[in-house]
């Protein structure tokens, strides 16, 4: 009797401890997005208020697509990002079957060595890495970016592909070999499509840093033709005077493709992060 009534209670608890997170994790946005909408005056006034048709003003939008190459910004953080998701996926995914399904001496090291690039951020290494991208002659160019952006993905991904890879048949990849199918037909055509939901949920968690990030796009690529929208966004803030309307009208058009992500993903990111709970 104790055990029945305590569950309901218990999931009434669970439930209002998520929808408290909820809602805390989106009051930024909404603030936001909610701001953005709004005068300069209105904004100081009542920062909570929803806009009204005497405070309603999209100036801030006008002057993020009028001052700048904002658009060019945005471009560059989409080609930054797609690039080094897709380059994340395929090498982590292939890094991960090899772990997963052969075994050689130093195995398990070596995937205890690749999960130390999770707990050990990259930005450590933020002067060997400028060192470097400087020798090579990398600096101002989206392809230093890509290629740390790619190498800060590339633990996380084979970590969590990996898990899921392990409980991929035996008998289906046996039966491949059989057939006559090489290594690589097994991994793109067989192995692949059975861990979707694993990629969309490593394809968001990359995309997150990738697309909020600052601090290498500051140090790598802070030239003109090279900023992403992070970057881009501070032009509106200054030493003694900020354009919020800017600024806050600029962060709402970076929020967009997180958005759009996550509402063309939803399905798979639930089904890979409970799938990886289960396991």
């Amino acid at each position: 009797m104790s055990k029945a009534r305590s569950s309901p209670i218990r999931s009434s608890l669970i439930h209002l401890a998520l929808i408290s997170y909820t809602l805390i994790a989106l009051f930024p946005v909404f603030l936001t997005l909610v701001n953005s909408l709004k005068s300069r005056n209105a904004i100081f006034r009542d920062p909570m208020a929803l806009p009204t048709p005497k405070t309603f003003s999209l100036i801030g939008y006008e002057t993020v697509l009028s001052q700048g190459d904002f658009l060019g910004y945005f471009q560059n953080s989409m080609i930054v990002t797609v690039v080094s998701i897709a380059l994340v996926l395929l090498f982590g995914a292939m890094a991960a079957f090899a772990l997963s399904e052969y075994r050689f001496r130093g195995n398990m090291m070596m995937g205890l060595y690749l999960a130390l690039g999770i707990m050990i951020p990259i930005r450590l290494g933020t002067v060997a890495i400028l060192q470097g991208m400087v020798a090579t002659g990398l600096v101002n160019t989206l392809t230093a970016l890509v290629l740390v952006y790619t190498a800060q993905g590339l633990p996380l991904a084979i970590f969590i592909l990996s898990e899921f890879m392990r409980t991929v048949s035996d008998d289906l990849k046996s039966a491949g070999r059989i057939d006559g199918l090489s290594e690589y037909a097994i991994f793109f055509r067989l192995v692949l499509p059975l861990v979707r939901p694993a990629m969309a949920t490593v394809a968001v968690f990359t995309m997150i840093p990738i697309w909020n990030d600052l601090w290498f796009p500051l140090i790598l690529a802070p030239g003109e033709e090279t900023k992403t929208i992070t970057l881009g966004a501070q032009m509106f803030i200054g030493q003694y005077v900020t354009n919020w309307n800017a600024v806050l009208s600029a962060l709402s058009l970076a929020i967009l493709p997180v958005l759009v992500l996550y509402v063309i993903f939803s399905r798979q990111l639930i089904r890979g992060i409970t799938s990886g709970a289960v396991k």
